[in-house]
């Protein structure tokens, strides 16, 4: 197995109502993140440091996460635009088109809110060079 992580996340749960209705959505959006969803159940699924379940899933407890703001890395205005448009089509809402933010100079990103109203962002901070894709674990 092997796995790709950043420094900060090791992993987000969100609980949700509708399992099918998120997947649709999730998978929009990741698609044209280029993240794979990384595997699939009958009550769940994930990519990178993301898992989705159903609130009848072992891992849920019974009881759905409330809502959240999650960010997701874009490589470029185009990938958060992408974002923006393939989130809508998968059932998201909007809740902030793409654009310029004042977080500071070269923030650009856009809002969608998914199937169960958590805040879904993708971000592209401006020109930057990265010292890794990802850090690789394998076991």
């Amino acid at each position: 197995m092997e796995l790709h992580r950043g420094r900060l996340i090791d992993h987000i749960q969100l609980v949700v109502r509708d399992l099918a209705a998120s997947r649709r959505f999730y998978e929009a959006v990741l698609q044209v993140l280029d993240v794979p969803i990384g595997g699939v159940g009958d009550d769940y699924f994930w990519a990178d440091e993301l898992f989705v379940s159903s609130a009848d899933s072992r891992a849920a407890q019974g009881k759905l996460t409330g809502r959240h703001h999650l960010a997701f890395q874009a490589r470029d205005h185009a990938m958060v635009d992408a974002f923006y448009k393939a989130g809508l089509s998968g059932g998201g809402k909007d809740n902030g088109a793409p654009g310029e933010r004042p977080y500071h100079p070269g923030y650009y990103a856009a809002f969608l809110l998914d199937p169960d109203g958590n805040n879904i962002e993708a971000v592209h901070h401006g020109p930057a060079k990265r010292s890794a894709a990802s850090v690789k674990i394998t076991f």
